[in-house]
């Protein structure tokens, strides 16, 4: 298993960006994904969920109305599109795949649950 993030940049208040998530070793739609993001001085927190079949979405109340996760599994991608940025979207961004079995419900945004992490990618929201 191996998540390769991409997309991080430097990006103006009220801009947007796109993340990818490359996954390898296992098949997209068969596991629960989740992006994490982790600013300065501050804990890694869950930003969005993407549950493994069907593909239903959970997001923190801080990213709500603005990001969206999606995956488009012919190109074993997950994307995070961020909009509407803000200086406190500031962090490096990071994709996590859950154990087979393990849905958004039931997992996220727990940390210790997840399989593995990908390296990470970093966003800054700044004039």
């Amino acid at each position: 298993v191996q998540l390769v993030e991409s997309g991080g940049d430097l990006v103006k208040p009220g801009g947007s960006l796109r993340l990818s998530c490359v996954a390898s070793g296992f098949r997209l739609d068969s596991r629960t994904i989740a992006w994490f993001r982790q600013a300065p001085g501050k804990e890694r927190e869950g930003v969005s969920c993407l549950n493994s079949g069907y593909g239903s979405t959970r997001h923190a109340d801080s990213v709500l109305g603005r990001f969206t996760i999606t995956r488009f599994s012919a190109e074993k991608t997950v994307y995070l599109q961020m909009s509407k940025l803000k200086p406190d979207d500031t962090a490096v961004y990071y994709c996590a795949v859950y154990p087979g079995g393990k849905t958004c419900d039931d997992s996220f945004p727990r940390r210790d649950l997840v399989e593995e992490w990908g390296q990470g990618t970093r966003v800054t929201v700044a004039w």
